[in-house]
């Protein structure tokens, strides 16, 4: 019998076991497997792999060991605040920056997983899934999908999909939520919220005011950040390429890989917390719906803003860029002169527009956090 969720959903359980046996033949699946499950015979990974029979086992068995090989392979730690803002008997929706392809949300789960609360279910475009390895890893993963091309009609009718089902999630299943606050990654370093997404998570519910529906859908603001980003210059060359010209086909693949096993130093993620009365202070100041989901959006910016961790790395781009001294008391000489013989053997020397936007990539979040 077909769901109403069919299109969009991630898998059951009965659906898991065969799904993993289906793909277990892939060369991808074998090097995840032997990236997680490292010195362990075929014959073991067989029988390991039999006994998964739901996302929890999965994840567990399989994403969980990856992402700590991950951070032990390439990257000098990762770092948690914020955790008291949560309870661990509630589900929350969890709007966040978004910086790499695959790694914002493992990150979010890995650290879920360590303060002992359930994984979250997790918004995706579905240009990721176009190929039958991504889409099984995906559901596997607890990925539901986002349509980023189709009529008009249809894109409407599946953001109130979208909109009922993430309610489902949350308030049926108490199952937490995680989505980005704007479509695509930041490649500029510049988070901010777009209204349209957070007005397509209330579509479902159009006879409540904004402010009451997120409220009781107890939305958490988080801050990723990366001291370096992996997949730099992959997103300035992206910026700085002719903008008619077509997207790659190994693109995403590239950009996940490229984030996977990339060097990224030191990493922190921030739970935040928006308080009940700035809700209130938002109803009593604007009536209308969609003022009021601008508002919103404008807080959840400024939230995710304030959570960010700043590093060595944004503090030296932003001398750098303004050609000044005045952020060196948070770094070191050696941190400078790495940081530049980094950039340099990452971007052709005399691309202007390459060198220019590596800079304010790293720089923007210094620059924004004044601004607040």
């Amino acid at each position: 019998m077909k769901e109403k969720f069919d299109s969009i959903r991630f898998y059951h359980p009965e659906e898991v076991n065969p799904a993993i046996r289906f793909i277990m033949r892939h060369p991808m699946m074998k090097l995840l497997l032997n990236y997680s499950l490292p010195n362990i015979s075929d014959e073991k990974i067989q029988q390991i792999v039999g006994d998964i029979n739901s996302i929890e086992d999965f994840q567990n068995v399989i994403i969980y060991p990856s992402i700590k090989n991950v951070l032990k392979e390439s990257s000098d730690g990762f770092t948690i605040s914020g955790a008291e803002n949560l309870n661990k008997k509630d589900s929350y929706l969890f709007i966040s920056n978004h910086r790499d392809i695959l790694l914002d949300t493992c990150l979010l789960n890995f650290a879920l997983l360590e303060i002992g609360l359930n994984l979250t279910a997790s918004a995706i475009g579905d240009n990721l899934v176009q190929r039958d390895l991504y889409l099984i890893l995906a559901k596997l993963n607890r990925n539901f999908f986002v349509k980023r091309s189709a009529a008009p009609r249809e894109l409407l009718e599946n953001s109130k999909l979208l909109s009922e089902y993430i309610f489902q999630l949350l308030t049926n299943e108490n199952r937490s939520v995680w989505i980005a606050q704007r479509e695509g990654r930041a490649k500029d370093g510049n988070d901010f919220t777009q209204a349209g997404v957070l007005k397509m998570i209330s579509m479902f519910d159009a006879q409540s005011k904004p402010c009451q529906y997120f409220k009781k859908l107890k939305v958490v603001p988080v801050s990723i950040s990366y001291e370096l980003d992996p997949t730099d210059k992959l997103k300035v060359e992206k910026m700085c390429a002719d903008q008619n010209q077509e997207k790659h086909k190994n693109e995403d693949f590239l950009n996940i890989m490229t984030g996977i096993s990339g060097q990224k130093k030191r990493i922190h993620l921030h739970f935040g917390k928006i308080e009940d009365e700035i809700y209130t202070d938002i109803e009593k100041s604007v009536s209308n719906s969609n003022k009021q989901i601008k508002e919103l959006a404008e807080v959840l910016t400024k939230k995710i803003v304030e959570g960010y961790k700043l590093w060595p790395s944004n503090y030296i781009a932003a001398d750098l860029l303004k050609n000044t001294t005045i952020y060196s008391k948070y770094y070191t000489e050696k941190e400078k002169q790495f940081f530049i013989k980094r950039m340099n053997l990452s971007i052709v020397k005399d691309n202007s527009c390459m060198n220019q936007a590596l800079l304010e990539m790293y720089a923007n979040p210094v620059f924004n956090k004044q601004n607040l």
